[in-house]
């Protein structure tokens, strides 16, 4: 589905957990996240240190969809 969405001209960015499978499909933007049961949070965390985690999460995913990429690059965060 990414590189369809990518074929079309719209930028598309993987979050995910387990980035190797990320490559294997072909997205061009790859964003680690935290855990698989927990994506995008953990909460082990303060509701405030896990809104700074999530925030900086999608402020990465941000900047990756508006970075020109060749190839496939990971965003690490």
């Amino acid at each position: 589905m990414v590189k369809e969405i990518e074929r079309a001209g719209i930028p598309v960015v993987h979050m995910c957990t387990v980035t190797p499978i990320s490559m294997t499909v072909g997205a061009n933007r790859i964003v680690p996240t935290i855990a698989i049961p927990h994506p995008l949070g953990n909460p082990s965390l303060s509701h405030d240190e896990e809104y700074a985690l999530r925030k900086k999460l999608v402020n990465r995913a941000l900047e990756a969809l508006t970075t020109e990429v060749t190839d496939q690059t990971i965003f690490e965060v």
